[in-house]
């Protein structure tokens, strides 16, 4: 007990707050880019659908060195476009912060995403109708009625995409890297003390890494029960 009390006292708190940082900024992208894509995959053909969903649900399902390997490719220094951000606008990516919220937005962007288009596809119609009927424009009607119904799919996709870019580790120590208060995160911080052999940090960052997940687990079964509470019990 002394001695994790001394770990405690002792340590670096940079990986949570690097990591923290990161996911509050991919959270917010995905959010943003997922209710998009949700919204446009929802209105569009079911063959377009199915090629568009599945590119957009890749890097669920990819390893994630591949989307690091891939990220890597498009934003290094040596390639094209990497060259055209550092030299037009000053942009470089690949072992800055910078490249931490492009590899956990990349990643988690797919559970906003599908979270989303679920949430909207399981709306009445009968409400979309209903709006237009009363003279509201499709943007309000999306706003107004669309948005406020599938909340409790969107908020549950907003936390477990947070969580997921918060325990982010392949595609982000790879375009990333791990330099200590810059881009090292709980994640990459693990598997560095353990590869140290100091399992008793690892330990203690890994409660950490716990106590977060159940808040996690726990506000997604408070925004569930408050869905599930009208509905009547079997």
């Amino acid at each position: 007990m002394d001695e994790m009390l001394e770990i405690l006292k002792n340590l670096d708190w940079s990986p949570l707050f690097i990591s923290i940082k990161t996911g509050i900024v991919a959270t917010i992208f995905s959010f943003f880019l997922g209710i998009y894509a949700a919204r446009k995959v929802v209105k569009t053909t079911p063959g377009k659908k199915a090629i568009i969903d599945g590119i957009l649900t890749l890097p669920m399902v990819l390893p994630p060195t591949v989307a690091g390997f891939f990220l890597l490719l498009i934003f290094s220094r040596r390639r094209p476009f990497g060259i055209f951000l550092f030299e037009q606008f000053g942009i470089k990516v690949v072992q800055t912060w910078l490249g931490c919220i492009i590899a956990a937005t990349v990643i988690s962007f797919p559970l906003m995403y599908r979270n989303a288009r679920a949430a909207m596809e399981q709306i009445d119609v009968n409400l979309i109708y209903a709006g237009r009927t009363l003279g509201m424009s499709d943007t309000e009607i999306f706003w107004k009625v669309v948005i406020p119904t599938a909340g409790p799919g969107i908020a549950s996709g907003t936390i477990l995409t947070f969580a997921r870019a918060l325990g982010e580790y392949g595609a982000t120590s790879m375009l990333a890297g791990n330099i200590p208060g810059k881009t090292g995160t709980i994640s990459q911080k693990i598997a560095m003390v353990i590869q140290d052999g100091d399992y008793m940090t690892a330990g203690v960052w890994v409660a950490i890494v716990m106590v977060i997940a159940f808040l996690v687990i726990f506000l997604m079964n408070l925004i569930s029960g408050k869905k599930m509470k009208n509905v009547k019990r079997w």
